[in-house]
């Protein structure tokens, strides 16, 4: 379970567990989190929990959300980043060992050569206890489903569902989760005004099962569900 440690000039001021979907952290009384300070805007920021993970977003505030010094929009935490509000520090921390989610997110990359207006999805892979971005290869393993690439600059890369659920989309514009469960694997639509298509249809209801072979869009991306 990931928690929050507020801390100003070095002197820590409240810890806080994130265990709501949702968790609002700004000025007014009404939120989760209350900084009185008037450099944090009264409704200032929130941080959405899907699955275990933690992504939190500045909600047009006077003075911006800051993570590890650059300013954000919507941003997934990993473990031991520091959030800055105004004067605050707020540290996104999560307990060693457990099994937390491995992330992707694929998010809009560069050109690819010859092919005007096509964009390659990147793969940013976060485990909790640190973050790898970029194209890292991951080989064959043992897990028996993946995700491959269909078209774009990146069509024919695949990324193994080695963790209990991952996210992949392009935050701000829609995000799908995909969750491992005993029974298989299902996806859910997490953010956008679209939802994620299957084999064409566009997704119903909260979940659906997904089988070998079907197929994903997602923005703007198709992606082939592969389980042996």
């Amino acid at each position: 379970m990931g928690k929050l440690v507020v801390s100003l000039d070095g002197v820590v001021i409240k810890e806080v567990q994130i265990i709501k979907d949702k968790t609002t952290l700004g000025r007014r009384p009404y939120n989760d989190i209350v900084i009185d300070n008037l450099a944090v805007s009264g409704e200032h920021a929130v941080l959405q929990m899907v699955g275990q993970d933690v992504f939190i977003e500045d909600l047009n505030s006077t003075n911006g959300t800051y993570i590890n010094g650059k300013a954000v929009k919507k941003q997934l935490l990993a473990h031991n980043d520091t959030v800055e509000i105004g004067k605050y520090k707020i540290k996104y921390l999560v307990e060693e060992g457990g099994d937390y989610e491995k992330t992707m997110i694929m998010r809009q990359g560069a050109q690819a050569p010859g092919a005007a207006g096509a964009s390659a999805p990147a793969f940013s892979q976060t485990s909790g206890l640190g973050a790898n971005s970029g194209f890292g290869t991951l080989g064959a393993n043992s897990n028996p489903a993946s995700i491959k690439v269909l078209n774009g600059a990146a069509a024919g890369r695949e990324v193994a569902l080695t963790k209990v659920v991952t996210t992949v989309g392009k935050p701000g514009v829609q995000v799908a989760s995909i969750t491992k469960r005993p029974g298989g694997y299902v996806i859910a639509h997490v953010e956008g005004a679209h939802r994620p298509a299957i084999n064409g249809a566009p997704l119903t209801g909260d979940s659906v099962h997904l089988k070998n072979g079907d197929v994903i869009e997602l923005a703007g991306t198709q992606m082939q569900f592969i389980q042996s």
